[in-house]
């Protein structure tokens, strides 16, 4: 390792749906964080790592900042406003729009307070006419004094590579945090729920995703190492949807099952039966014990 070695932890934050996961996905070159169009997907921070021979950084990726309507929403935000404090550069990703509103200035305060390099990253350009990224570009920087600001596309690749130069710019020279084949330090049973949830997610209807959670029963190797079975259930908060997520004779919970599998064997690299459940718990999203079943634990954050 090189004098010469930076390391260090990068927030990325923003509110609901503006690509974070992507952007982070992409950085990454793997698939860690789910990524889907409704809100709420990503509810942990989650770290993953990036190295190459100019250093190492370690991105968090934080829950939207939003206004909270419930416990799960409130956990949510206080996650992703403690995340700033643990963190030597901020990544704020914003949609390509001229309008500021309130939810980006509740943003513009909490930055305020971090005293951080902030790097802002307009995202999506590649829905938007060239021309029209200068106004963009003119608008933020009127609300925030931003340190950078890089028009991107997180699903495209475009400027990707800048933002990784530019956040190394704003590193401290030091030590190498994870081994270079490190890409995430979530334990692999959390990251195959999130599968899951994201397979539900897509499969689904708008009304239902917000509430539903999946947990892993159990998840056991077989001996001679060529096949896992993986045990989980999808919790949801009433019958009603339950016997949507179960589909006309199990057909949903089978594509669920069939697409979630297909991912989960390219993460494990075997061969994987996984058995789905549904079960029915009444507003778990309001009630902290359901809450820290499903593994979004407060004494964590």
């Amino acid at each position: 390792m090189s004098e010469n070695y930076k390391s260090g932890f990068v927030a990325i934050i923003g509110r609901p749906n503006v690509g974070k996961s992507t952007l982070m996905n992409h950085l990454i070159g793997q698939k860690i964080a789910i990524t889907s169009k409704k809100p709420q997907t990503t509810r942990n921070k989650i770290q993953t790592v990036y190295s190459c021979e100019k250093g190492q950084i370690v991105f968090l990726d934080t829950p939207g900042i939003h206004k909270a309507k419930n416990k799960l929403g409130q956990y949510m935000v206080n996650v992703a406003e403690r995340t700033l404090q643990e963190v030597d550069v901020i990544l704020w990703l914003v949609e390509p729009s001229t309008f500021i509103g309130a939810g980006e200035r509740h943003i513009a305060e909490q930055l305020e307070k971090a005293q951080l390099p902030v790097i802002l990253v307009i995202n999506k350009v590649d829905t938007v006419k060239k021309e029209e990224v200068l106004a963009f570009i003119d608008t933020y920087r009127k609300l925030y004094d931003f340190d950078e600001i890089i028009p991107a596309s997180a699903l495209r690749g475009q400027n990707t590579q800048d933002i990784i130069d530019s956040i190394f710019k704003y590193l401290t020279y030091g030590p190498q945090f994870y081994d270079e084949d490190t890409v995430t330090d979530q334990p692999m049973r959390q990251i195959v729920a999130e599968v899951i949830r994201e397979k539900a997610l897509h499969a689904l209807d708008e009304e239902i995703p917000h509430g539903i959670a999946v947990y892993i029963d159990s998840m056991k190797e077989r001996t001679g190492g060529k096949m896992t079975d993986i045990d989980a259930t999808i919790v949801c908060e009433r019958e009603s949807h339950k016997g949507i997520i179960i589909g006309k004779q199990g057909a949903m919970l089978k594509k669920i099952g069939s697409n979630a599998r297909y991912e989960i064997e390219r993460l494990l690299d075997q061969k994987v039966n996984l058995k789905l459940w549904v079960k029915v718990k009444k507003d778990w999203r309001d009630s902290d014990f359901l809450i820290k079943n499903f593994g979004y634990d407060k004494k964590e954050i």
